[in-house]
């Protein structure tokens, strides 16, 4: 009898809340040893962002803005 067959013939004389909490127990410990995914970039990585959103602008977006392009910043003081 292998040990996945002992865990179950033990868990037949439980009464079926602690067979119930046996297999709570069982999923959680899936779940903390389960294999890590293959792909373990972070979402927050600045290449993987640049690389998803990498020709999302339009054709007609320009290119060659720079800051003579930008206009000039109102003071604080004059918002009031």
């Amino acid at each position: 009898m292998n040990l996945a067959e002992t865990i179950y013939q033990h868990s037949l004389k439980l009464p079926e809340t602690a067979a119930r909490e046996a297999l709570d127990f069982i999923e959680f410990l899936e779940q903390r040893y389960a294999p890590k995914p293959a792909n373990t970039k972070q979402q927050n990585d600045t290449e993987a962002f640049l690389a998803a959103i990498a020709g999302g602008l339009s054709e007609d977006f320009p290119d060659d803005i720079n800051n003579d392009d930008l206009g000039i910043d109102a003071l604080r003081e004059a918002l009031d």
